[in-house]
């Protein structure tokens, strides 16, 4: 694998944008995997690394990593506290309303239901000449997502929930778009994309913002469905 690459480097703090596929630390639901964040980047760097967040393996971005324990700590508790703010961009199907929010508690696989709060704007939409079901044409939309909580696949269950799921999510997604993403496309990616955190740095006290351009396939489909849009990051 070619080396990660690094968003923001501080002598506490350093972020990479991860690609599709990619675990972010060893997991026992996943024993194809061979290759996990964690010891890449504690390879290439050379020292420890901490992850403070987690990201799912389907979706690329901003992931950010301590480089000592307190600043771990630190930051893992401004996760908690609600104090990092996180954004995505989503290429779903349909046309999603300009903007909404979307507060639907989800249950975790042990039975407990949480409160589960995801804020949406849309970006730009687009009708192509995809012919999937009774339709001669299909309609995406390219939305900037920002969970104000952080729930297992909480943006992946809310887009679903609201009948405008992700592009190549699977379970969650519509099984019908990504076998045709797949036949006629050759996409096997979900276009989900963490494109920025935004926190107060744990030791300067200043503002950070760390932003992650797409990943090819992203770019590619953006293409593909001609939804690029003005402020839109590539």
């Amino acid at each position: 694998m070619d080396p990660l690459e690094i968003l923001f480097q501080c002598e506490h703090l350093v972020a990479i944008n991860k690609p599709n596929g990619l675990l972010v630390h060893r997991s026992p639901i996943a024993s194809d995997a061979s290759e996990f964040a964690v010891q890449l980047l504690r390879d290439q760097l050379g020292q420890k690394v901490y992850p403070v967040h987690r990201l799912d393996r389907k979706t690329s971005g901003v992931l950010l990593f301590a480089l000592d324990e307190a600043t771990n700590s630190e930051m893992q508790r401004k996760f908690m506290e609600g104090q990092v703010t996180k954004t995505y961009h989503a290429i779903v199907r349909g046309y999603t309303p300009d903007a909404g929010e979307i507060d639907y508690p989800l249950k975790r696989d042990d039975g407990v239901t949480q409160d589960a709060v995801t804020r949406f704007e849309t970006l730009t939409r687009t009708e192509v000449p995809f012919a999937i079901g009774q339709h001669p044409t299909s309609r995406y939309s390219l939305v900037k997502l920002n969970p104000v909580t952080g729930r297992m696949h909480q943006l992946r269950k809310h887009m679903a929930h609201i009948l405008h799921p992700i592009i190549g999510d699977r379970p969650h997604g519509c099984n019908k778009q990504n076998r045709f993403f797949k036949e006629h496309l050759n996409m096997m990616q979900m276009m989900l994309h963490a494109v920025e955190l935004g926190f107060v740095h744990p030791v300067s006290g200043g503002p950070v913002k760390i932003q992650a351009p797409f990943q090819p396939e992203f770019v590619r489909m953006l293409n593909a469905l001609d939804l690029n849009a003005e402020g839109v990051r590539e």
